[in-house]
């Protein structure tokens, strides 16, 4: 049996049991990154607790003793919300993994936080409902993590993200009490379902959710459309929401994302070289569909389409979305390492951003793929590099940070589902000034005092030692 000098290994074994408690370096090192690996840290131990009453007394343990502590689920978030940088307990909250109720007639499902977001559409589709947000990871992301991250996906253009989504959660605090938010409608006071949805687990750690599931469209149909100019492409996307049509999907990739995806897993024969596609679907009930397909193949046209086609038939369409949605795992079929970014900008803004993002890319001399969710202006740009070569991982770093500057710059922000984790601490300032980036660590202040949950993620450090000190002598 595996035995260790320190004794906090066995006061959190009392708790859940020794099965349910890593502490060895070989354990621990799955646990120093998450989906963002250009920072590490190593974990002082890893608990895997099953319920809310687990979660309520280890988090309790560790704070009266003053020991710093964060949540997890699958680890698949981009932005290093999961990264123990203090040597940190990691709470894992994936054997918390259970769909604990499902309400058709009010449209409701309960889920444990490590219920796999894809799962919970398969566990309904035979009732004829699915759960909207659809991140390109949700065959492996929890919901968990989706509400610390206030994720979104390729429908979030129609249907919105996680927050739009999630009507009540219990939530462990970081003192161990257990609160519930939520739940019913229109309850008056201050939103803090709201506030706890993307606090990427600053505030308190999600226990139990309840989330919004909808009936199936009637009728769903598919356009790819490819170009000869990104412009053209860009224009279009503003064309297609000017004509009155919201599309469930906008999705956008250019010439270095073509040639990724179709080096990944699935390809589905996009010309080389070809400059830009947009993938655009349409669902909903099945009367007008059909007129909305074809205002869409006419604007595409009128901006000057090579080539544009809709799906002849589900196969069809399930090849050209899993195309798109392992597009990031593609870029790892022609480059070593990336590092991928989550700005947002205005819409109508398009095709001035994609251009500075290009200069920036030649300018730098690294490529950069763009495939991101162009109907609400949230760019994923693909910052391909190799580690291997001094100062490449470092450049990499810079050029995201430019290329999130463009994005406030243009009246945008710095993420729109990935969240700020470690990745965008120093970025917050784009787009936040001192006095709102102090009154937000205030907030946190009020839930998590000592600053034991989650430190170091979302906020840059205070700029003067007065906000500091500030803070501190409100604690």
């Amino acid at each position: 049996m595996k035995t260790t000098k320190d004794p906090l290994i066995g006061e959190l074994s009392a708790i859940v049991g020794s099965d349910a408690v890593l502490f060895q370096p070989e354990d621990l090192l799955a646990y120093e990154c998450d989906a963002y690996t250009i920072h590490r840290g190593m974990p002082r131990a890893v608990i895997f607790p099953k319920t809310t009453e687990e979660v309520a007394a280890i988090v309790k343990h560790l704070h009266g003793m003053r020991i710093p502590f964060l949540p997890r689920g699958a680890g698949t978030g981009l932005s290093g919300g999961a990264i123990p940088l203090g040597g940190e307990v990691i709470i894992s909250l994936v054997r918390m993994k259970k769909l604990l109720h499902v309400d058709i007639e009010n449209r409701i499902a309960v889920v444990q936080p490590g219920f796999v977001n894809l799962k919970l559409t398969h566990s309904i589709s035979d009732k004829g409902y699915y759960y909207a947000p659809d991140p390109s990871s949700q065959y492996a992301c929890t919901i968990g993590g989706n509400v610390a991250e206030n994720a979104g996906g390729a429908h979030c253009l129609k249907y919105g993200v996680t927050t739009n989504h999630v009507l009540g959660l219990e939530v462990v605090l970081p003192n161990g009490e257990v609160i519930e938010l939520g739940g019913a409608p229109d309850i008056p006071g201050y939103d803090l379902l709201g506030l706890m949805t993307g606090s990427e687990g600053t505030l308190g750690i999600v226990t139990k959710i309840t989330v919004r599931i909808l009936k199936n469209p009637e009728e769903k149909q598919t356009v790819l459309a490819y170009f000869d100019e990104v412009e053209d492409a860009s224009y279009a996307v503003s064309d297609i929401i000017a004509a009155g049509i919201v599309p469930a999907a906008l999705e956008m990739m250019d010439t270095v994302a073509i040639e990724g995806v179709e080096c990944g897993t699935y390809p589905v024969g996009h010309p080389p070289g070809l400059r830009a596609l947009l993938l655009i679907e349409v669902d909903g009930i099945a009367a007008g569909i059909n007129e909305q397909i074809a205002e869409i193949v006419d604007v595409c046209k009128r901006r000057n389409v090579m080539d544009v086609r809709v799906a002849g038939d589900e196969e069809e369409r399930g090849r050209w979305w899993a195309n798109r949605k392992t597009a990031f795992a593609a870029m790892g079929t022609i480059s070593p390492d990336y590092l991928v970014q989550d700005g947002v900008i205005p819409r109508s803004r398009l095709p001035e951003v994609l251009d500075s993002i290009r200069r920036i890319s030649e300018t730098s001399g690294l490529r950069i793929a763009n495939v991101f969710h162009a109907g609400d202006g949230n760019l994923h740009p693909l910052i391909l590099f190799d580690a291997r070569k001094p100062g490449e991982t470092d450049l990499a770093v810079e050029v995201g940070s430019a290329v999130l500057k463009v994005c406030a710059d243009v009246g945008g922000t710095i993420t729109g589902e990935h969240g700020v984790g470690i990745e965008k601490r120093e970025e917050m300032r784009y787009i936040c000034t001192d006095e709102e980036i102090e009154a937000q660590t205030r907030i946190r202040a009020v839930f998590n005092p000592h600053n034991l949950l989650n430190a170091d993620k979302l906020f840059p450090k205070p700029s003067r030692c007065a906000e500091m000190k500030r803070i501190e002598s409100d604690r």
